[in-house]
């Protein structure tokens, strides 16, 4: 009788003792309670933890990446569309994350989703397409700020897609089309300003230099003259007979 209760003390000694030691991972940590009320935080490692007297609420220290839902979002200029994001976060305070917040997950995903909604309605729709990096920064900043409290460390969010109805898509590609009919309005307009500039002057050099016209028409003579297919009748300018007459009626009077 007194070697089976031997044996059974053995085992229930052996058994109190595994059941109280407990391995964590180097990204886990154990928050520790005694007797309800919070101890320490311990690990990673070996640790031991008395059953029944002490309690331990395990916590991943390793980034965890969340997908925000789908929200419905009326932006700035009254225009719905549906937006969705992923946050990135890690546990940095154990203690916090179990004490301060029953579910610290939940209560993650749903900040992100008012925050989401209330940082993009103040936003127009044009900003939301093509301001993203700054959208994220801000949404980024305020979750940070609240989840502090929690423990929570908030590193990055990134909007994945803004979805717009078709007509809502049609109109836009209405408005980019007649941007670039307009960009390309401008740019043949400032061509035509500058080559009516680049004639303006050319016409007053001509003008005071008769010499520059005379070797403009020989050039033009020149240029024609390599077409031999075609036969070209070419006005000849009195003003460029002035001086051979000029010199002529000089040897005449001669």
């Amino acid at each position: 009788m007194l070697d089976q209760i031997t044996m059974f003390l053995i085992g229930f000694v052996v058994l109190f003792l595994f059941s109280s030691i407990k391995i964590l991972k180097e990204y886990e940590r154990g928050v520790i309670f005694l007797l309800g009320r919070f101890q320490t935080v311990k690990g990673p490692g070996i640790i031991i933890v008395i059953p029944g007297i002490q309690q331990m609420v395990k916590r991943d220290l390793r980034v965890i990446v969340m997908d925000v839902p789908t929200q419905d979002v009326i932006s700035r200029d009254n225009v719905s569309v549906k937006v969705n994001a992923v946050v990135y976060f890690r546990i940095v305070d154990p203690e916090k994350a179990v004490i301060q917040v029953e579910n610290v997950f939940e209560a993650t995903s749903q900040l992100a989703q008012t925050t989401l909604r209330s940082v993009l309605g103040q936003h127009e729709l044009d900003e939301m397409l093509s301001e993203r990096d700054k959208l994220n920064a801000d949404i980024q900043s305020i979750l940070d700020r609240h989840t502090d409290i929690w423990g929570i460390k908030v590193s990055n969010v990134e909007i994945k897609h803004v979805d717009l109805d078709e007509s809502m898509i049609r109109a836009i590609a209405r408005q980019a089309e007649a941007e670039r009919s307009r960009r390309a309005k401008v740019i043949h307009a400032e061509g035509e300003l500058q080559a009516s500039e680049r004639l303006s002057q050319a016409a007053k050099i001509l003008s005071t230099q008769p010499q520059s016209l005379q070797l403009r028409y020989l050039q033009t003579l020149t240029e024609i003259s390599t077409d031999k297919t075609n036969t070209v009748i070419f006005p000849l300018p009195m003003d460029l007979l002035e001086p051979l007459l000029g010199k002529n009626r000089g040897s005449g009077g001669d």
